[in-house]
């Protein structure tokens, strides 16, 4: 049995599950690389990494570098004489910092590999309408998501699953995965497979314009598009209210499908229920936040807001 050292790579909540396994499996975690502290809110107070936060609680040895090819950085990296190397939503790492280790560098992501290369491979599943996914770990190569692939596990996406939902789902699987990748590099029984030559799906960075609503789209693909980017980054559209202009971050929704005569985006409102009139249906909201106020549910908002007759989402 090999004697593994092993450091570990990641940034967000996702990753610190997986870190949170390796050690209640007892590994021996030398080292954990993740981002530089940020300047956020009103106050540019110093924000840190969820993985930094949970590797001070269990004091773990901290990089954070802002170059990986600074040379001060390679050879702290070097001096902690690691033999394995764990990444988790983290970045692109430089051939010099991936071929380092004697066992390798591997990753976790969250698709099934090849489909769903790059930064938001949950988001984008949902987005696409996907009914499974699943977690991948493969053995890091020159670009991004290409390696060999070493394991794979498939869950199913229900047909109402948000992104959080999903995004909890693969966490957890993703931690037993990464234990079992472990254990399998550990006890020298790696046995990779190549990935398929085929035109993957792909799953780039989300941006601001990616999680605009657009209403004149099929319904099923207006529903997938906000279940994808709920809770994080949400889907937003433009309300016009009494030729006022305000941004609305839309949650939680339903489809129903009716004939109708509404202009695409029309808003109908009564006491209780906000609906959106979309190809072939509506598209009922029932959580939302309008720009400046606090996440509400419809009912909630409709008490103190009232919409105007011609009101309607662009």
């Amino acid at each position: 049995m090999r004697n593994l050292r092993i450091v570990f790579m990641g940034t967000p909540d996702f990753a610190v599950a997986i870190l949170d396994a390796l050690l209640k499996a007892k590994f021996n975690i030398v080292g954990v690389i993740t981002a530089a502290d940020k300047p956020a809110g009103r106050g540019r107070k110093l924000n840190e990494s969820a993985v930094k936060k949970y590797a001070l609680e269990n004091k773990l040895h901290i990089l954070q570098p802002t170059n990986l090819k600074n040379e001060e950085f390679i050879q702290d990296l070097e001096a902690l004489n690691a033999n394995l190397q764990i990444v988790v939503a983290f970045r692109m790492l430089p051939k010099v910092v991936w071929k380092m280790p004697k066992y390798g560098t591997f990753n976790l992501h969250a698709s099934l590999l090849p489909d769903y290369r790059g930064a938001a491979p949950i988001n984008w599943a949902i987005i696409n309408g996907e009914t499974k996914t699943g977690v991948t770990t493969f053995f890091i190569d020159e670009k991004i998501d290409t390696g060999n692939i070493i394991l794979q596990e498939e869950v199913e996406i229900g047909e109402t699953e948000i992104v959080g939902e999903l995004h909890d789902k693969l966490m957890n699987l993703g931690s037993k995965l990464v234990i079992e990748t472990v254990k399998q590099i550990e006890l020298d029984k790696v046995k990779t497979i190549k990935q398929p030559e085929i035109e993957e799906k792909a799953a780039p960075k989300l941006f601001n314009e990616t999680c605009k609503i657009n209403w004149n789209a099929p319904i099923h693909s207006i529903y997938n598009l906000i279940r994808g980017l709920n809770p994080y980054p949400t889907a937003w559209s433009t309300l016009i209210n009494n030729n006022e202009e305000v941004k609305v971050k839309i949650y939680d929704v339903k489809k129903e499908f009716e004939k109708h005569q509404y202009k695409i985006g029309t808003i109908l409102s009564t006491k209780n229920e906000i609906k959106v009139a979309v190809t072939k249906g509506f598209i009922k909201i029932e959580n939302l936040q309008l720009s400046s106020k606090r996440k509400m549910d419809a009912k909630s908002l409709l008490n103190g807001f009232t919409f105007s007759e011609n009101a309607f989402m662009q």
